[in-house]
């Protein structure tokens, strides 16, 4: 209660202090899984965007497996069928957005991905103020394209728009599969699964040019930063931070997006690509807010 924050500034502190804490592990997770997304970027023109995911995904799971030593016992066809889903669904979202990255840049890819998380939060609060949000995230995104994404290139429009499609279904079974299965177990399972589905087209695409070591080394950066650490850094900060506050962090990706593909890059944006991102940000952060405001206290 207020009048107790007053009486005890120590524990106001505390508080602020505790939730600084998980908000800092959501921003660099963030900060980890786009600036990894830069380095696949690089990595690119050695192993191609398929090869790229495939060295993700299958360095992302050995690790994982390594880690979580799941059990594979025990489980029902259910809890199985949604591992397959979240898999796919995993697998789908790399395959697509790393074919989009590789034709238009980091920023833009992510501001067209993240539509796919708004629009199922828009589609789950059923509020009017919701198309509100949808209408600015649509201004943004006329922003973005110029008035035609010809000038993004059609193709990698096509692309980041298909990989928050993937993007929504991953955020539905990723939370079926928490429920599922203990503790980073049925990640681990999934992971495994994506990397499986990957692998033949990594390896059309790629073929001996995935086992080079110095590409190995590359892939395996992109698979820490981009895959291992960001969920596991999430994966300590939901533990303490209420999911719309987790939301309302993650619709900072496009901008940290922006600045990886700028930093590392050299992608510059324009004042009308930064205004674009910075209405698609606006957008999401107001459609979570409306969703947790519509929910009836308790």
């Amino acid at each position: 209660m207020p009048e107790v924050a007053a009486a005890h500034p120590e524990g106001g502190v505390a508080r602020r202090r505790g939730a600084v804490g998980p908000v800092a592990l959501v921003v660099a997770g963030g900060l980890s899984v786009q600036f990894g997304s830069a380095v696949a970027v690089l990595l690119m023109p050695r192993a191609g965007a398929l090869g790229v995911v495939t060295l993700r995904l299958i360095l992302a799971a050995l690790v994982l497996l390594a880690v979580c030593r799941p059990k594979v016992g025990g489980y029902a066809r259910a809890d199985w069928g949604t591992v397959l889903a979240f898999g796919a669904a995993m697998a789908g979202m790399n395959v697509l957005f790393y074919q989009a990255a590789d034709r238009i840049p980091l920023g833009a890819a992510v501001t067209l991905e993240v539509l796919g998380p708004l629009v199922l939060s828009v589609v789950a609060s059923r509020r009017l103020v919701s198309f509100v949000w949808a209408g600015l995230a649509l201004a943004g995104v006329v922003l973005l394209s110029g008035g035609g994404f010809d000038r993004l290139d059609p193709v990698g429009a096509v692309f980041a728009l298909a990989a928050g499609v993937m993007w929504a279904a991953y955020i539905v079974f990723s939370a079926r599969t928490g429920r599922r299965f203990p503790q980073a177990d049925g990640l681990a399972l999934a992971m495994a699964v994506g990397a499986v589905l990957s692998l033949p087209l990594g390896i059309v695409e790629a073929g001996s040019k995935l086992l080079v070591p110095s590409t190995i080394a590359l892939g395996l950066a992109v698979a820490l930063m981009s895959s291992v650490l960001p969920y596991t850094l999430e994966l300590l900060a939901l533990r303490r931070l209420p999911a719309p506050t987790f939301a309302i962090l993650m619709s900072l990706e496009p901008g940290i997006a922006a600045t990886a593909g700028f930093l590392v890059l050299h992608q510059a944006l324009s004042v009308t690509d930064a205004l674009a991102i910075a209405l698609v940000i606006a957008a999401s952060m107001g459609a979570v807010r409306s969703q947790v405001a519509g929910k009836p206290k308790k």
